[in-house]
């Protein structure tokens, strides 16, 4: 598992990124319920997150962030990654971000899969 914490901040909201490899959505269930045994991500706003398993299916959700997944999605698409979910964690800091917010799960995507190299 790769977990970068403080990727960057902006108008109070906080970003985190991880992810591991999954073989298929029940091992995805249980990467996400692990990230969410710390509280410190129990407690967030958001975890969004996306994956494309080995068979070609595309699974992602928006946990509230909508769109966000999709954002995930596409940047593990062009990049031919599959059998590894990614998420990305937002803490809301009280300002709308409006379409900064996917600019930052772009950043976030991009610090996961420079860890990963």
């Amino acid at each position: 598992m790769i977990q970068i914490e403080n990727v960057l901040t902006d108008r109070g909201s906080k970003y985190a990124v991880s992810g591991g490899h999954v073989a298929d959505r029940k091992q995805a269930e249980t990467f996400i319920k692990a990230l969410k045994r710390k509280k410190k991500f129990a407690k967030a706003t958001h975890n969004t997150w996306a994956l494309i398993l080995p068979s070609g299916e595309q699974v992602k959700a928006d946990d509230g962030e909508s769109g966000a997944g999709m954002v995930i999605l596409r940047m593990l698409e062009r990049d031919a990654i599959e059998g590894e979910i990614v998420v990305v964690t937002r803490w809301y800091g009280g300002v709308h971000l409006g379409g900064d917010r996917f600019r930052h799960v772009q950043t976030c995507v991009r610090a996961y899969l420079e860890a990963r190299a």
